[in-house]
């Protein structure tokens, strides 16, 4: 093995720090700052997500009781939660900075919370909340309302620290060790299904402990972004599109390359290099303080002045994190400026129906400098058997 391939396949599966429960708390501190400036009284958030980058803490089984987490200005960080469940959030990396409040089977969760809540308040609740404590809170505490947190602080978690960026680096170096594997196998003559179990297995192989999506679009099929793998035989001719990604160390990875099963023809070299050029401008126009629409508009501005506007049907880039989906998105009315730390992919992609799709996808983080990618595989049209 060659020693840079070998430096790869090593920051592919190295074992970063753990986060502390410092870190835990300067989060929850940030977050609560952060909900004051946004004009709420605090922050509601439930099993998620979330909650585990805020506090470390998931609950081993999301059930129908109230677990929650209470961040308010001048108050101290809480976690409401079941009593059978108390002694694994006391195990939780941020339980030292935090208070526990728990409740048993027969009590009301929502007056055991309430007297944490300010009574006439509007607080951000995460997403992923159940309607049914919302609606618990809301009767105990009739004052009160509520806004996602998507809408009322869409950047809490987009500024990546040093340590969330090493973790993202190594998801990045991981994924990009699969690709260089999956390009060895033989893809003509397989079904989707059998490319995308074994891109998944070199995920894991590679160290993430969790696959959320293993694209891979063959001829026809590569024009539908979200194609899920299926029984479809490559043939020698096909264009391939390969999107796979997943989370490892819990922060997560997402790429995009097309390959090619034998010789390409005219348009298709000609499509594959015009959104490589789509790809390389949205990189390279990254710069602190612009924004993020501001990606969207020069990649697409490639495409659609090639005469292909009508074929790239999705946005540009969306953040990555502890998800693998997450703000802020590279699309057009988009105006957040873009911050040093944040990560965000850059995808273009133009999809001809009944024929073939390519999209060349990277993880950029913003720097001081300008953009870095976080994707370092070969962009050009692999030639694959």
């Amino acid at each position: 093995m060659m020693r840079e391939e070998s430096l790869k396949v090593q920051e592919a599966v190295m074992t970063p720090a753990p986060f502390t429960a410092d870190d835990y708390k300067a989060r929850m501190e940030r977050a609560a700052t952060s909900a004051a400036d946004a004009g709420l009284a605090g922050l509601l958030v439930a099993p998620g997500p979330d909650l585990v980058w805020l506090t470390g803490y998931q609950p081993t089984a999301t059930t129908e009781r109230l677990t929650l987490l209470v961040l308010a200005p001048g108050q101290e960080p809480t976690l409401v939660v079941p009593t059978l469940e108390a002694p694994d959030a006391e195990r939780a990396p941020g339980a030292p900075v935090l208070t526990l409040r728990d409740w048993t089977d027969g009590m009301d969760p929502y007056s055991v919370t309430a007297p944490l809540l300010e009574v006439n308040g509007r607080f951000g609740v995460s997403d992923n909340a159940w309607a049914m404590h919302l609606l618990g809170l809301q009767q105990a505490l009739p004052g009160t309302s509520y806004a996602s947190l998507t809408e009322s602080l869409p950047m809490l978690r987009a500024v990546k620290d040093a340590h969330e960026l090493e973790r993202l680096a190594a998801a990045g170096a991981a994924a990009d060790a699969a690709y260089e594997e999956i390009l060895k196998v033989r893809f003509s003559g397989r079904k989707e299904l059998d490319l995308a179990a074994d891109l998944a297995d070199l995920l894991r192989q590679f160290g993430h402990s969790q696959v959320d999506f293993t694209v891979v679009g063959s001829g026809p099929n590569g024009a539908n972004p979200h194609h899920e793998a299926g029984e479809r035989t490559i043939e020698n001719g096909d264009m391939v599109v390969l999107d796979f990604g997943g989370l490892k160390h819990g922060y997560g990875s997402d790429t995009s390359r097309t390959v090619h099963v034998g010789e390409p023809d005219a348009e298709e070299q000609k499509v594959h290099a015009l959104v490589r050029e789509a790809q390389n401008a949205g990189c390279a126009a990254v710069q602190p303080g612009i924004a993020c629409q501001e990606i969207d508009r020069v990649a697409r501005a490639v495409i659609d002045e090639a005469g292909y506007g009508a074929y790239f049907i999705h946005r540009t880039g969306h953040g990555i994190g502890v998800t693998t989906h997450e703000p802020p998105y590279m699309i057009e009315g988009e105006e957040q400026p873009l911050v040093p730390g944040m990560c965000f992919s850059v995808e273009p992609g133009v999809y001809l129906p009944g024929r073939f799709g390519v999209r060349i996808e990277d993880i950029v983080t913003v720097t001081e400098e300008g953009g870095h990618r976080l994707n370092s595989t070969a962009r050009e049209l692999a030639i694959v058997e």
